[in-house]
């Protein structure tokens, strides 16, 4: 006998949001089975960056009803990269990311078509950006941000009466993620302050005393800026050095351990050496998951106008340390995190 039990709809809950009216929606809403159809048939999406936060947007986007969707990345797949890139696997190392990833979406998402582009951003000419709807950053470079929020700007246009023209804004949806911390922001080049107006906001990247590097090193990090930032001039002159390529940093690595090895310091390993050089920040897979969720559901939002969007930003922090300060009835548990645990304690001792 035929399993006649409905099964729910992969877009319910997309549904709710689109075809129902609600107070917190856009001036310009119309509920209605035409806008999710316009979402999947002419709204187009670019992602750029396929790493740890590139994955689940590219994931989260077309699960959020976005049918054309492209990604652009530079970069190949590293061991490194597995155990938090959850859409790539052992056997795609050393393959570009931005095809990996595209191809697994579409594998598991039906209806989904996703164009990887395995090149760098600049490669690109400026129409190939305008044909976008929206653009999504799922990036961990400062430069990179700031080469995109200029190309967005480059398009707006303003009217006689100086305000900006509307079909010549392209928005952006900015994330970012750090350990245990994380950033989702919109920037409406003429209505929000962009990029370049907020840069002063990222924490100022860390730096080595020459002096130090060159005479008193004392940790790992101090051989491996030695090798990167001295000693790869002195041996390479007039050659600028790439931190895309294999063949450079293991050099940088090679003269690293060496000059551990001199001072008896512990610690270079070829993974350091590559998180010392291109300034890799720690990253934790359930950061990139709750920021990249933000960042598809303000995408949705700005596309579709079914709720306000964020008027400034969202920071995630998450804080895991626990402190107990309570030793008397009468006081409270209290945590160096989000939770507050009110209740009656026995009274105790160290």
């Amino acid at each position: 006998m035929a399993d006649t039990t409905a099964q729910p709809s992969r877009s319910r809950d997309l549904d709710k949001l689109l075809l129902r009216p609600g107070h917190l929606v856009g001036p310009n809403f119309e509920p209605g089975p035409e806008l999710r159809d316009d979402l999947k048939e002419y709204a187009k999406v670019l992602v750029v960056g396929a790493g740890g936060l590139g994955c689940e947007l590219l994931k989260d986007l077309a699960l959020s009803g976005f049918r054309n969707l492209e990604v652009i990345d530079m970069d190949r797949i590293e061991v490194s990269n597995l155990n938090r890139q959850f859409l790539f696997r052992f056997e795609d190392v050393g393959k570009p990311k931005a095809e990996v990833a595209a191809k697994r979406v579409m594998d598991r998402i039906s209806g989904v078509n996703i164009v990887p582009h395995f090149c760098r951003i600049e490669d690109k000419e400026l129409e190939f950006y305008n044909d976008f709807s929206i653009i999504v950053l799922g990036l961990d470079s400062i430069e990179a941000r700031s080469y995109i929020n200029a190309v967005a700007c480059s398009f707006l246009e303003y009217d006689s009466d100086d305000n900006p023209r509307e079909e010549t804004i392209k928005p952006m949806v900015d994330g970012g993620t750090e350990g245990f911390k994380g950033h989702a922001r919109i920037i409406m080049p003429g209505v929000t302050p962009c990029f370049e107006c907020t840069i002063w906001l990222f924490p100022p990247q860390v730096k080595f005393p020459l002096c130090t590097l060159a005479e008193t090193p004392r940790t790992a990090a101090h051989c491996i800026e030695y090798a990167h930032l001295i000693k790869w001039d002195e041996a390479h002159s007039g050659k600028s050095f790439d931190p895309d390529n294999p063949e450079h940093m293991q050099w940088v690595y090679s003269e690293a351990v060496k000059r551990a090895e001199l001072f008896g310091i512990l610690g270079v390993t070829y993974s350091l050496t590559q998180g010392v050089v291109k300034n890799i920040i720690p990253a934790i897979a359930s950061t990139n998951a709750i920021i990249s969720a933000a960042c598809a559901l303000e995408t949705l939002k700005i596309v579709s106008a079914c709720s306000k969007t964020l008027s400034n930003y969202l920071t995630l922090s998450i804080y895991l340390k626990i402190t107990l300060s309570c030793f008397y009835p009468e006081q409270v548990l209290r945590t160096e995190g989000r939770i507050c645990i009110c209740r009656d304690l026995q009274y105790w001792k160290r």
